[in-house]
């Protein structure tokens, strides 16, 4: 009979799946409680997700470094006054202050059969501020190239991810993406998510819109995420819809320098 090697330890199965993935696995235990390092790793992630949520979001900011790339921008403000009212009343994120509806009428009819993009703090202002302004460099690139029309940037405060549909409404947009802060989780506090809505208006639901989320630098790259998207646009303009009714088939087209790219882990 051939040889068999004895099944594995445990623990050294243990020790391989934490290498493979920043979920909390094989904690361990002192008596009825956690060891002290899992448990003070614990606190600290909990403490970083709630920190991104109460971040301070510089729109300011972000507008002039937009202009830096040649990317005009305009902020507006849900009406979602402050922080707090924001995370109380959801509602309000989605839809826009009388003072931005009044400012977007003057640009009413410019995206015409073009793209918006609507970058909005959401619930990691800290994401936004990480990662939109690097994905932002290569999605106007790759729109570009792809022959897609984009209007102005759109930069929100307050923002749910429903207050890209109002915005592309205003600006008489084909089509919205909005680049948002996800809610933080205890591995990625300041993870970027991208919404994408074809013919946007007051109503849409989540079943209309296509995402694509775990933008950061342990998740998906920039590259990806900017082909990802660039895609999606496409497909969505190629076929009039996004969310259930068009299906994310960017892997067949992806080019093989990208897929190398993405193997290596580079952004």
């Amino acid at each position: 009979m051939p040889e068999t090697k004895p099944p594995a330890a445990p623990h050294a199965l243990l020790t391989d799946l934490k290498e493979l993935t920043p979920a909390r696995v094989a904690l361990g235990r002192t008596g009825a409680s956690l060891p002290t390092k899992p448990l003070l790793d614990f606190t600290l992630d909990h403490a970083r997700a709630r920190d991104a949520v109460h971040a301070a979001f510089d729109a300011e900011a972000l507008v002039a470094e937009l202009g830096a790339l040649g990317l005009a921008a305009h902020r507006v403000a849900s009406r979602a006054a402050n922080r707090q009212t924001y995370l109380r009343r959801p509602d309000l994120g989605r839809r826009l202050d009388e003072a931005s509806v009044a400012a977007l009428a003057g640009f009413c009819g410019v995206a015409d059969d073009r793209l918006a993009i609507v970058i909005g703090d959401g619930l990691s202002p800290r994401a936004v501020h990480a990662h939109a302004l690097e994905l932002m460099r290569r999605l106007a690139s790759q729109l570009a190239a792809d022959g897609i029309a984009m209007a102005d940037v759109v930069v929100a405060c307050g923002a749910r991810v429903a207050l890209g549909d109002e915005i592309g409404a205003c600006l008489g947009a084909k089509m919205v993406v909005v680049l948002i802060g996800e809610r933080p989780g205890l591995s990625a506090p300041d993870s970027l998510g991208a919404y994408l809505t074809f013919a946007p208006r007051i109503g849409r639901t989540d079943a209309d819109r296509n995402c694509v989320s775990n933008i950061h630098r342990a998740g998906l790259s920039y590259d990806e995420a900017a082909f990802k998207i660039a895609w999606l646009v496409g497909a969505a303009f190629a076929r009039g819809v996004t969310g259930v009714a068009l299906k994310d088939e960017s892997s067949e087209a992806r080019p093989p320098q990208l897929a190398v790219n993405i193997e290596l882990g580079g952004n």
